[in-house]
């Protein structure tokens, strides 16, 4: 028998050409159907989007849109169901990439930095005061481009009036139908997928305060999490768990995750010993009521055997003075984040929690303001009253003598 060290070494086809070329198979060598199979379905998709900015080549591979529905099934299972693929497949230019870049994308308030809407105020209210001024003063000023005195009136108000014109954003009518995808992950793994179709034209819908449950009131989903015994096990679900709840509008073909991807605070009752998880996005709104809250909850409870129970998912609408909006004022809001323009969503948490601490301090603000406002009321009110007491009595005094 012969010894296997007397046989002679296997060399493959591929390995003796390149030798004898004495050269080393590149990428570009690499044939498009062994990129596209093994390589491009191995991406997420920022790295899938970023691969498309690489060369012609890579951007004609990675545009196919069956790697786009991969990527989107992997990242959010709700997006596998029938009625979202059916959805996702009307988007324009491929679909499913088009979905993924707007639901992965952040919205981006209309500021930079969340503004307090007294200031606003108190500006138009100087503009306001000013008109009236000068509908009571004929203020005229010699207009050397025209050779003749004008009226100042007219033309402030011209001005303002342009101004105005130009901040005028037309938005399309609201989406007679929103979809709810909703992914909820711990620890990567998936414990709750769901979609919920909601009808926006109806009168209670409408009159109502906006409120969109994902779990019926009888329905609890069983979880692998543990029930937490002190606040520093709540603290774990910050870092462990996960939400995205992509809201969907099917007419206008357009997207949206109002999710922070990670909780934004993690608080247990102290009697019930229930978790609520929050998860924000915050949205801009107007000029006279600043910005708004999309508040997801996630209360979780206790079980018979130790491991906690997801008994309600919601997404509310609240405003900087914790009212609760309607239906009605809440789809306007939220077409205009559908319409309106995104930012990178790759640090999603840092930025969800850096906003919802910016609009925590502006309300606390703004409640010390109100605080503050109606104590001085007040003390006129006083003020007002003692006057009035006192000019009484010297009335009398002086009818006396």
């Amino acid at each position: 028998m012969t010894s296997p060290l007397h046989n002679p070494p296997i060399i493959s086809t591929t390995t003796t050409v390149a030798a004898e070329n004495d050269r080393a198979t590149g990428f570009s060598d690499l044939h498009p159907d062994i990129i596209e199979a093994h390589i491009l379905t191995r991406l997420d998709g920022p790295t899938l989007a970023s691969t498309r900015c690489s060369s012609t080549t890579l951007h004609h591979l990675s545009s196919e849109n069956y790697l786009w529905s991969r990527v989107c099934h992997s990242t959010w299972p709700s997006t596998a169901t029938p009625p979202v693929s059916h959805v996702i497949s009307t988007f324009p230019d491929g679909g499913y990439r088009t979905f993924f870049s707007q639901s992965f994308s952040l919205p981006l308030p209309e500021h930079k930095q969340i503004h307090d809407p007294e200031s606003v105020k108190l500006k138009w209210l100087r503009y306001t005061i000013y008109i009236i001024l000068l509908n009571f003063f004929s203020v005229r000023m010699f207009d050397r481009s025209r050779k003749q005195w004008i009226q100042l009136k007219s033309v402030y108000i011209r001005e303002t009036n342009s101004i105005a014109s130009s901040n005028i954003i037309k938005h399309s009518s609201p989406p007679p139908e929103l979809i709810s995808a909703v992914d909820i992950h711990y620890k990567n793994e998936v414990i709750l997928s769901k979609v919920q179709e909601t009808e926006t034209t109806s009168s209670w819908f409408q009159c109502s305060p906006f409120r969109i449950d994902m779990i019926d009131p009888k329905d609890v989903i069983l979880t692998p999490i543990k029930h937490p015994n002190d606040d520093d096990t709540c603290t774990d679900l910050i870092e462990d768990m996960t939400l995205s709840w992509i809201l969907i509008d099917p007419i206008g073909r357009r997207s949206i995750n109002l999710s922070s991807f990670k909780s934004v605070s993690v608080q247990r009752h102290w009697l019930t010993g229930e978790v609520q998880v929050r998860f924000t996005s915050i949205l801009a709104v107007n000029q006279k009521r600043g910005h708004v809250q999309c508040e997801i909850v996630v209360t979780c409870g206790g079980s018979e055997v130790g491991e906690m129970q997801v008994r309600e998912v919601s997404l509310e609408v609240e405003d900087m003075d914790g009212t609760h909006l309607n239906g009605r004022e809440s789809l306007v809001i939220l077409q205009r984040a559908l319409e309106g323009k995104r930012g990178n969503g790759a640090n999603r948490a840092e930025i969800g929690r850096k906003r919802y601490k910016e609009f925590l301090e502006m309300r606390r603000e703004r409640k010390d303001k109100k605080l503050r406002r109606e104590g001085a009321l007040d003390v006129l009110c006083v003020a007002f009253g003692i006057t009035i007491f006192v000019a009484f009595w010297c009335y009398l005094f002086c009818l006396s003598r």
